[in-house]
């Protein structure tokens, strides 16, 4: 790859919509849920994955089911992608919180994190 193919692959990469929005971890096992927001769906998996396979997960309730009945018990769902580039940091967070309290008090979900 040459320079200027490299530039414009970092270029790419920085300009990319992050996709933001609001997810599940569900336990098919206990039939538990958890609800949370997040600012880049796309990596919100493999981050919760990670933390869980070495058993650093901040929510103790979602490391102890994959603890008790592994990795194939837990799915992760996307809820909700919002389209909020018209708003400010402070209208996306707002949104993000309303939005995490109406699917958790739909599925009645506990809150997965913060």
């Amino acid at each position: 790859m040459d320079k200027q193919s490299r530039r414009d692959a970092v270029r790419d990469f920085k300009d990319r919509k992050v996709p933001r929005g609001v997810f599940a971890v569900r336990c098919a096992v206990s039939g538990q849920a958890w609800v949370s927001a997040s600012r880049n769906l796309g990596g919100e998996e493999t981050k919760l994955r990670f933390s869980l396979k070495h058993g650093g997960y901040i929510n103790r309730e979602v490391q102890a089911a994959w603890n008790a009945h592994g990795d194939a018990a837990l799915s992760f769902e996307i809820l909700e992608v919002f389209d909020d580039e018209e708003m400010g940091p402070v209208g996306r967070g707002d949104l993000a919180k309303a939005r995490a309290a109406h699917w958790r008090a739909e599925l009645g979900a506990a809150k997965l994190v913060g």
